[in-house]
């Protein structure tokens, strides 16, 4: 515990805060002064530190992963797309401007729907097909940079499906697919949508993966970066998003000032877009920007920057449901942190209205709703209850 905490920067003070502990009670557990904390306080523990495997904090083989959901119904049929292999010889492979355009409507359905997961995961499978396809029978040198290109944003849009479910493996295999095909694409979009999405994968493996994050992400940006006098709006959302994705890997590290300042230049190129624009991949617009400051300010551990950033996104209106559950999720953190539990509750309710399968795969939405059924103010208890039966993690 007290490695894990010298990691992320946390005083024992501080992360006694976030544990709703004291900063004495920390150093009792660390120096063995006090015996193994109840469950309720190892999860909390876990939370704060981001520990994805109770192993990692107990030190014992406890194959108990955290923040993963149940497998959605629709993952055996995606995760057996991604590891087929068609031959030239399966099928004939349709235009890969047919495939680009099945892939716009399966983008904006992932933003309309509530349930997206269920409607991109029942269309994956036939656009991993015929993107592999396209790729193997393209005619000639440009066709196939034209396919790969397609290709790579599938896997992006098949990212999204994989994330937080119990199957790390094919994450990085969908996220290393989307490198390579963004890369034989030469695409700057492509690259840069598919470098975003490997930045996130890696920071999200933990504080031994922060380095990596970076490393993908700033490559990308030093790439990207020359292009954009001439760039089309896409190119420069992209650019935006990078920016900002290296700023969040900055406030995991609690580098305050490195996260404010990153997140300072993406509102910079965020105002170069259209006010109306929304990026169909990365959401990056003008209005995701007071999303991303909440992100920033609870990422430190800031409750009461947190609040304060999130009244002043509330004056945007996100486009996409699944983005704006997301929002929601990451405003009810802030609240949580900042010792109104009664609010994070109502805008987790908020965000289970957006999106339902949001914040069922998401663990820190679940977290919440679960200590607060434990509550000792009733009505709280009762509300928190009521909510995790929706998410499936209380019977009815």
């Amino acid at each position: 515990m007290q490695i894990l905490r010298t990691r992320r920067g946390l005083t024992r003070d501080q992360l006694g805060g976030l544990i709703a502990r004291n900063g004495d009670w920390v150093k009792k557990v660390e120096t063995g002064r006090l015996h193994a904390p109840r469950l309720e306080d190892v999860l909390r523990i876990a939370e704060a530190l981001r520990v994805r495997d109770l192993s990692e904090l107990t030190g014992h083989a406890v194959d108990v992963p955290l923040f993963t959901g149940p497998g959605h119904p629709r993952l055996p049929a995606v995760k057996a797309a991604v590891d087929a292999f068609p031959l030239p010889v399966t099928g004939e492979a349709p235009p890969a401007e047919h495939v680009a355009a099945r892939l716009a409507h399966a983008w904006e359905a992932r933003h309309k729907a509530p349930n997206h997961r269920e409607v991109i995961g029942g269309l994956l499978p036939g656009l991993i097909r015929d993107a592999q396809l396209s790729v193997r029978q393209a005619g000639s040198a440009a066709e196939r940079r034209t396919a790969q290109a397609v290709l790579a944003e599938v896997y992006s849009l098949s990212q999204f499906f994989v994330a937080y479910q119990p199957d790390a493996a094919l994450l990085w295999r969908v996220a290393e697919r989307g490198l390579i095909a963004a890369q034989e694409s030469e695409d700057p979009h492509a690259l840069g949508v598919a470098a975003w999405l490997a930045a996130q994968a890696h920071r999200d493996s933990g504080p031994d993966h922060y380095d990596a994050a970076d490393a993908v992400n700033l490559e990308t940006l030093h790439y990207l970066q020359p292009l954009l006098p001439d760039a089309s709006d896409d190119v420069v959302a992209v650019v935006g998003a990078l920016t900002f994705e290296a700023g969040y890997t900055a406030a995991r590290r609690m580098e305050t000032g490195t996260a404010w300042r990153y997140w300072d230049q993406a509102r910079a190129i965020a105002a170069r877009l259209p006010e109306d624009y929304y990026h169909p991949v990365t959401s990056f617009s003008r209005a995701i920007m007071g999303a991303h400051a909440v992100t920033v300010a609870v990422e430190l551990h800031a409750g009461g920057e947190s609040v304060r950033q999130a009244a002043a996104a509330d004056e945007f209106t996100i486009k996409s449901r699944p983005r704006r559950a997301r929002h929601r999720i990451e405003e009810a953190r802030g609240y949580q942190l900042d010792g109104q539990p009664d609010v994070a509750l109502a805008t987790l309710e908020k965000a289970h209205k957006a999106a339902p399968e949001t914040i069922r795969y998401n663990g820190y939405a679940k977290a919440i709703v679960l200590e607060e059924t434990e509550a000792k103010v009733p009505a709280r208890r009762q509300r928190a209850s009521d909510l995790a039966v929706k998410l499936g993690l209380l019977a009815a």
